[in-house]
C-alpha cells in the first residue's frame, strides 16, 4: 500500500474541516479527491504531503506513519495550481532546484534534468524563463520539478485549474500518458467532475468534509451510494417516492418498493440514458411531451414533461433522435429501463438503500 489514512480528522479551532477519513491508494494509482469547494480534499492533500498536521488518526506512507515527520523528509513531490516557479531562474534550474538542495552530484543532476525535459516535452526550453512560457509549459515545468529527485508520491493541487479548456484538456491527456510510463502513485485534487472521470483510475469523492464514496469513473457514475453523489458526478433524475400498496408512487409514476415500509418516503435515481423515448405512443407506458432538446455535440439531451408537470431528462445519440424523427413539442412514449434507492446524505446506508434495479417488463412497459 502507497498511502493509508486511518481514522484521520482535521479542525481548524472550532472548526472541523475533515471527519474520521479512512482510504487507501495502492502503488503506481492514479487517484483523483473531487468534492466541491470546502469539501475537505485540499486539506486532505495538505496532511498527506505534510503541510498540515492531522488533529486525530494516523497517515502512512509506504508503511511508514508520517504524522511526526517533516515535509522534507517525506519524499514526496508537490505541485500547486499557481505553479510556484522561481521567476529570476530558468526552466533548467528550476528543476534542478530540489537536486541541489539534496546535494546530487552535478553529472547526476544534468543527467535526471535533460530526462525531464525529454519525458515532459519541453526540450529546447531549458534556457528559459517562466515568463517566457505558455501556462501549459509552466504547469510541466513544476511537475517536473517535483518529479526530479524521484518521490514516492506525486502530488498535484488543482493542477491543471489555471489555464484554459483547450490546454487543460491537452495536460489531462498528457497526464495520463505520463503517469502510464512512470506509474508513480499520484493524488491529484480537482472539483471538476469531467477532469476525475477521465483521468483517474479511482475516485474519492468528498463533502463538507465527509467521504462520501470510493471507486472507480464507472462505479461512482453507474452506482453512486447516495444523492450527494448521484447529484454530483454526471446528470441524474432524482424522485422522491411515497410506498403505497407495495408500490414507491410519484404522481403516474411507479417503482417497485423492494421490501420498503408501507408510508415511507424514498429516493430513487436514474440517469437519462436510462430514460427510452419513442414517437410510437403505443411502445412504452408513459406518455409525454418532448418539451427542448439540448445539443451536446455528438448526444443529445431530452427535456420531457409527463401529464402531471413532472420532469425528466433523457439522453440518446444524434443519429437515434434524427431517426426517429423527434421534434420539440411532439407526444412521446417513455419507459425507465433501470432506477437506483438512494440514501439521504443524513442517513446510513441499510440493506435496500444504494442498490440498482432494472425495471420488471410488466411495469417498465405500464402494463
Amino acid at each position: 500500500m502507497s498511502i493509508e489514512l486511518k481514522n484521520v480528522s482535521k479542525r481548524f479551532g472550532e472548526v472541523s474541516a475533515v471527519h474520521d477519513i479512512n482510504f487507501s491508494v495502492n502503488d503506481g494509482e492514479l487517484v483523483a479527491l473531487l468534492g466541491p469547494s470546502g469539501g475537505g480534499k485540499t486539506t486532505v492533500l495538505r496532511m498527506i504531503g505534510g503541510l498540515e498536521m492531522p488533529t486525530d488518526g494516523d497517515i502512512f506512507i509506504r508503511g511508514v506513519r508520517v504524522n511526526d515527520i517533516p515535509v522534507q523528509k517525506r519524499n514526496i513531490g508537490f505541485v500547486f495550481q499557481n505553479y510556484a516557479l522561481f521567476k529570476s531562474m530558468t526552466v533548467f534550474k528550476n528543476i534542478a532546484f530540489g537536486l541541489k538542495i539534496k546535494k546530487w552530484k552535478k553529472p547526476e543532476i544534468e543527467a535526471r534534468v535533460i530526462e525531464l525535459l525529454k519525458l515532459l516535452e519541453l526540450e529546447g526550453l531549458a534556457n528559459r524563463y517562466p515568463h517566457q512560457l505558455s501556462g501549459g509549459q509552466r504547469q510541466r515545468v513544476a511537475i517536473a520539478r517535483a518529479l526530479a529527485p524521484k518521490p514516492d508520491v506525486l502530488l498535484l493541487d488543482e493542477p491543471f485549474g489555471a489555464v484554459d479548456a483547450k490546454i487543460r484538456q491537452e495536460l489531462r491527456q498528457w497526464l495520463v500518458h505520463l503517469h502510464h510510463d512512470l506509474k508513480v502513485t499520484t493524488l491529484f485534487v480537482t472539483h471538476d467532475q469531467e477532469e476525475a472521470m477521465e483521468v483517474s483510475d479511482r475516485i474519492v469523492i468528498f463533502s463538507r468534509g465527509n467521504l462520501e464514496q470510493i471507486g472507480t469513473p464507472r462505479e461512482v457514475y453507474e452506482q453512486p451510494v447516495n444523492e450527494f453523489v448521484a447529484r454530483f458526478i454526471g446528470v441524474m433524475n432524482i424522485l422522491e417516492l411515497e410506498v403505497r400498496n407495495g408500490m414507491a408512487r410519484l404522481n403516474e409514476l411507479a417503482f417497485p418498493a423492494h421490501g420498503v415500509p408501507e408510508g415511507k418516503k424514498m429516493k430513487i435515481g436514474f440517469r437519462p440514458y436510462a430514460v427510452q423515448v419513442s414517437p410510437d405512443l403505443t411502445q412504452y407506458g408513459y406518455q409525454a411531451v418532448l418539451k427542448h432538446t439540448y445539443f451536446l455535440g455528438v448526444m443529445l439531451r431530452l427535456e420531457i414533461v409527463l401529464p402531471s408537470g413532472l420532469v425528466v431528462r433523457s439522453r440518446i445519440s444524434k443519429e437515434d433522435y434524427s431517426k426517429m424523427g423527434l421534434q420539440d413539442g411532439m407526444c412521446v412514449s417513455v419507459q425507465i429501463r433501470n432506477y437506483r434507492i438512494l440514501s439521504r446524505e443524513d442517513e446510513p446506508l441499510t440493506q435496500e438503500v444504494a442498490t440498482s434495479y432494472d425495471m420488471p417488463a410488466h411495469i417498465a412497459e405500464g402494463i
